[in-house]
């Protein structure tokens, strides 16, 4: 599909916003220190533990409702809200050192990544179609994941000449100037609000309400099998991999490498990562079974880069992250090529929900894993369930 020469200059702001709202919001100096941050409180393990689980409970419990808010509301309003909870919960950790300030910034961030998830993919598909341009919704969201990888690269990069020049308050400072920024990058976002699809029951006016939201989402997602397949494929495709992020330093470690090693290991996995998102125009060529495909080699090439246990193993797992980040990209064009009704953010952010409750599970059954067999075993037996994914795609079922 070709967009009119008029609205190329649309299309382009729209770009440029949203990947620098991207990589803004993930440009955290304390990102790579508030485990440190939180020890040297004098926080345990077991409360440190229990704080990531507030984080994610706050996700969970409001990812619906953020998402139903952002149909009814605005969208862009959400988007500009979310950075300023993060700032606030940020601002917090550094001013009142504390387990009750932890929590409640936890909560703040949590709250905050709620009502991004949901709402930024439903703005950019809805403005895309709008300007006729809908097919290039996986380029710009593929890049927008690169963004928020380079923007957690960059927070790597510049958060220990920061913490040596002002320690955890100058990194806390620079933290909460980017999400205001990010703040500020939101509000340029254009928004032009969808009719509803279906009669409102509960008034006359052109723009459903938040309860009408609702009902319209949990609808479509019940009355239209495919849009229900894509939602379970968004869960099934990004939660596992999404969860072994978290334990790829572990796995560094245990390759042997010295500590001063293990972050050129973890960089290579993110420019896997990096690759995997723009490779998202060609991806979207693949077949259900090249997808299928796909899948299988991501959890092939993951599993004996880990059981390797050596550094060069890393490589292979730098390939198996390009693929699943490339398979998480399509997963969501997929989901947001089938919606067809008013209440996007809302399918959306069901999607969302049910990704964050199978990361939970997947947390838990890891910790086992891990216990009983090390995290090279562990990493191993993890990507499992991704032949069974590839199995139901294969059989045309997603």
């Amino acid at each position: 599909m070709l967009v009119a020469p008029a609205r190329v200059p649309a299309t382009r702001r729209l770009a440029a916003t949203l990947y620098g709202y991207a990589f803004l919001t993930d440009l955290v100096l304390l990102y790579p220190l508030y485990v440190l941050l939180f020890a040297d409180t004098g926080l345990s393990v077991g409360q440190i533990s229990s704080l990531f689980v507030l984080w994610a409970a706050a996700g969970i419990v409001l990812e619906v409702p953020s998402g139903v808010w952002a149909d009814a509301v605005s969208r862009r309003l959400l988007l500009c809200l979310a950075p300023l909870l993060a700032a606030a919960g940020f601002a917090l950790w550094v001013l009142l050192p504390s387990y009750p300030a932890f929590a409640v910034g936890f909560l703040l961030w949590g709250a905050g990544g709620a009502l991004r998830s949901g709402a930024l993919e439903a703005l950019v598909f809805t403005e895309l179609e709008r300007l006729g341009a809908a097919d290039r919704y996986a380029r710009l969201i593929g890049r927008t994941r690169t963004a928020e990888v380079l923007g957690a690269v960059g927070s790597g990069v510049l958060a220990g000449p920061v913490f040596a020049l002002g320690g955890y308050l100058a990194v806390g400072a620079a933290s909460v100037v980017t999400c205001l920024l990010a703040a500020a990058v939101a509000a340029r976002f254009p928004e032009h609000r969808q009719p509803p699809a279906a009669p409102v029951p509960s008034g006359g006016d052109d723009e459903p309400g938040w309860l009408d939201s609702l009902r319209l989402g949990l609808r479509e997602v019940r009355a239209d099998r495919r849009v229900r397949a894509a939602v379970l494929l968004v869960a099934a495709v990004t939660a596992i991999w999404g969860g072994l992020d978290e334990y790829t330093g572990l796995l560094a470690a245990d390759t042997g490498m010295a500590e001063v090693g293990v972050p050129l290991l973890l960089l290579l996995v993110w420019a896997g990562m990096t690759v995997g998102g723009l490779l998202a125009p060609l991806g979207e060529r693949l077949s259900h079974s090249g997808y299928a495909g796909l899948l299988v080699f991501a959890a092939a090439a993951t599993a004996a880069g880990a059981l390797l246990r050596h550094p060069a193993g890393f490589v292979l797992l730098a390939a198996a992250f390009a693929a699943f980040q490339l398979a998480t990209v399509l997963a969501d064009v997929r989901l947001q090529a089938r919606i067809t009704g008013s209440a996007r953010a809302t399918v959306t952010s069901l999607a969302g929900m049910a990704t964050d409750l199978t990361i939970v599970a997947f947390y838990a059954g890891y910790g086992l894993l891990a216990g009983a067999m090390g995290n090279p075993a562990a990493f191993a037996v993890a990507v499992l369930p991704y032949l069974l994914v590839a199995l139901w795609l294969f059989t045309g079922r997603a």
